[in-house]
C-alpha cells in the first residue's frame, strides 16, 4: 500500500519535471539550444505565483495564469536580448551564454528580494486522502497531476492543430525551408520560448503548492533534473519529454520507497550517465524522431 502511494507521489513530482523538460526539449527542438536558464524561470514563476496570492490574495488557478503569463514575457524577454544575437554563433557560445543567464536571474533575484525562504499557503488547494483500491491517497497530489497533465495535453493541440504549432514543426526541421515559404522564423522562435516559458512557470506554481518552501535558488536541481527527463525521453521531442519526466519522477520514488531517500537526487544524474552511454538518442529514439 505504501508502495501505491510512492508511485503517486512518484508522478507527481514527474509531471513537475515533465513540465519544465518540456521546455528544454521545445528550444532544443527549434534551434539546438540547452537553456540552462530554463529553471530559474520555473523559479520567477514560483514567486510570481506565490506573490499573487498572498499579496493580490488570489487563488490558486488565478496564480497559476498569472505566472504562465508573466513567465511567458519573460522568456520572450531573454531569448530576444541573450539569445537572438547569437543565434548564428558557435553552440559553446550560446550555452555559456545560458549559463551566464541563469547566473544573473539567481543572483538579481537574491538581491532584489535576498536569500531567505519563503512558503506557500499551506490550505491553498484541498488536503482531503481519498481512498483509491483501499489506499489513501492525497487529493492534492491528483489535483496537481490533473494540472500538469490537461497543460501538456493543451501543448499536444496547439503543436499539432494551430497555425503556430505548424510553423514551430516547420522550423524544427529546415529553418531556411520554413523562411522561404514565408514563416517569420524569428517570431516562432520567441513563441516557441513563451509556450516553454509559460509551462515552466506553470511547474513553479505546482512545485510551491506541492512543496510549500520556495527560495531563489530553487530552480538548479530541478533544472537539471528536467534536462536529464528531456535526455531521457529524447532532447527535441515532445512526447519523450512527458514521459521522460514521468519516468524520473517514478524513479526518485521508488529509490525513496527502497529506504534509500538520501541518494533520490543521486538517482537522477546515474540514470543520465546510463542514457548517455546505453542509449544517447533517448527512449523515443532518432529512427521514430518527430521534431517538436
Amino acid at each position: 500500500m505504501e508502495l501505491f502511494q510512492q508511485l503517486v507521489n512518484g508522478i507527481s513530482l514527474g509531471s513537475i519535471y515533465a513540465l519544465i523538460a518540456l521546455g528544454y526539449t521545445m528550444v532544443y527542438g527549434i534551434v539546438k539550444l540547452i537553456n540552462f536558464a530554463h529553471g530559474d524561470v520555473f523559479m520567477i514563476g514560483a514567486f510570481i505565483g506565490f506573490y499573487s496570492i498572498t499579496i493580490l490574495d488570489l487563488s490558486f488557478f488565478p496564480a497559476l495564469l498569472i505566472s504562465m503569463a508573466a513567465c511567458a514575457i519573460f522568456g520572450v524577454i531573454i531569448e530576444r536580448i541573450a539569445y537572438k544575437p547569437l543565434r548564428n554563433a558557435t553552440r559553446i557560445a550560446a550555452l555559456i551564454t545560458a549559463i551566464g543567464v541563469s547566473l544573473l536571474i539567481e543572483n538579481g533575484m537574491i538581491y532584489i528580494r535576498g536569500a531567505q525562504l519563503e512558503a506557500y499557503p499551506t490550505n491553498l488547494l484541498p488536503s482531503e486522502n481519498i481512498d483509491i483500491f483501499g489506499v489513501s491517497i492525497k487529493s492534492q497530489s491528483l489535483l496537481i497531476l490533473g494540472v500538469s497533465l490537461v497543460l501538456m495535453m493543451i501543448l499536444q493541440i496547439i503543436v499539432h492543430k494551430t497555425k503556430i504549432g505548424k510553423a514551430m514543426r516547420a522550423v524544427s526541421y529546415d529553418a531556411e525551408a520554413a523562411k522561404l515559404m514565408g514563416i517569420n522564423v524569428n517570431n516562432t522562435i520567441s513563441a516557441t520560448f513563451a509556450i516553454g516559458s509559460a509551462l515552466a512557470g506553470a511547474a513553479g506554481v505546482i512545485f510551491g503548492t506541492y512543496y510549500i518552501k520556495i527560495e531563489p535558488l530553487m530552480g538548479v536541481l530541478p533544472g537539471l533534473k528536467a534536462f536529464v527527463a528531456a535526455v531521457l525521453g529524447g532532447i527535441g521531442i515532445i512526447p519523450g519529454a512527458m514521459v521522460g519526466g514521468l519516468l524520473l519522477g517514478l524513479i526518485e520514488a521508488l529509490v525513496s520507497a527502497a529506504g534509500f531517500s538520501l541518494w533520490r537526487d543521486a538517482a537522477a544524474f546515474v540514470v543520465l550517465i546510463l542514457i548517455l552511454i546505453f542509449l544517447p538518442q533517448g527512449l523515443f529514439g532518432k529512427n521514430k524522431r518527430e521534431k517538436v
